[in-house]
């Protein structure tokens, strides 16, 4: 399966300060990929680049085999692209924007726009003046998807929705992506990452640290541990190799743990134990521990400019 996006080495610097360093990662065509991190770890700054809406410092990326720099204005005709943060001229009705929006893909396709503002509860006579930080969202929703893109990059999308929306939003995307459309979902709510993604990418301060299958990452990469003690929490526990993230309070003690299953289960029979809880973590706490001091970025070695 072919790459709809490609980036390697890809870095960003606002004069001396960091903005990206060496960001590398691919997205498969018909894919829903997940790009997680919390604000200011760099996915804004890594879409906008990718984008060719910011000029990069190095590194090089590319969207349906064309170079991004270089032909952005062509990459960008099948792009339907939802920032983090939309902005619109406040006097316009919602429907005249959208239509202005669409025009500049060619005919203006009227059930399209109905259908996609009926789905997400967008009255289209509205002023963009009058609208919540909600409603303005599923405009942008809207307006990234009126030309039928054949990939949807979404920058915290959810941001402004109430739950029900959502919900809806998710489905909506789903749909898009049964029809073909490629989909880039950079989000810090990790739950949603884990509902609508296959694979991950994991971004701390500007440099990469994981690219993943997210059931490999659940399902084979940790076990997450709670055990309830009679007594005291021996510390030889705490000490063990391939345990992180730990957590304990009075005689209960939870961690994560990496490695053979056999080997800490050896080590519970030495101890005194009410209940034992071993289960799959979820992304959010295999998230954490990612970023947890004990889990530093490596340097690439590269010098601000």
């Amino acid at each position: 399966m072919k790459n709809v996006i490609e980036l390697k080495n890809l870095t960003k610097f606002y004069g001396k300060a960091r903005g990206i360093i060496d960001v590398s990662f691919s997205v498969q065509e018909g894919e829903i990929f997940g790009f997680i991190g919390p604000n200011g770890a760099g996915k804004s700054t890594t879409i906008r680049t990718m984008l060719g809406l910011i000029h990069k410092t190095s590194g090089f990326a590319s969207i349906f085999g064309m170079d991004c720099e270089n032909e952005g204005h062509i990459i960008r005709k099948d792009i339907g692209y939802l920032p983090s943060e939309v902005f619109y001229y406040d006097d316009m009705k919602v429907i005249d924007l959208l239509k202005y929006s669409a025009s500049f893909y060619g005919k203006v396709d009227m059930d399209r726009i109905r259908s996609l503002s009926f789905i997400l509860d967008l009255d289209l006579n509205r002023k963009i003046d009058d609208l919540s930080y909600g409603n303005k969202k599923k405009v942008g929703i809207v307006q990234g998807l009126i030309h039928n893109p054949k990939l949807i990059i979404l920058d915290e999308p959810t941001s402004g929705l109430d739950p029900l929306m959502q919900q809806k939003f998710f489905e909506l995307m789903q749909e898009e992506n049964k029809k073909g459309a490629t989909i880039l979902f950079s989000s810090h709510i990790l739950s949603e990452v884990q509902k609508l993604c296959s694979r991950v990418c994991i971004i701390k301060e500007g440099r990469v640290i994981k690219v993943e299958n997210i059931s490999n990452m659940i399902n084979t990469t940790y076990k997450k541990i709670r055990l309830n003690f009679i007594s005291e929490i021996p510390e030889t526990m705490i000490q063990l190799d391939g345990v992180s993230a730990v957590k304990k309070n009075q005689t209960e003690l939870s961690f994560l743990y990496k490695g053979d299953i056999n080997a800490i289960t050896h080590q519970l029979c030495r101890y005194e134990l009410q209940n034992v809880l071993i289960e799959e973590p979820d992304l959010e706490e295999i998230f954490l521990h990612y970023y947890s001091k004990d889990e530093p970025v490596q340097d690439s070695g590269q010098e601000l400019p």
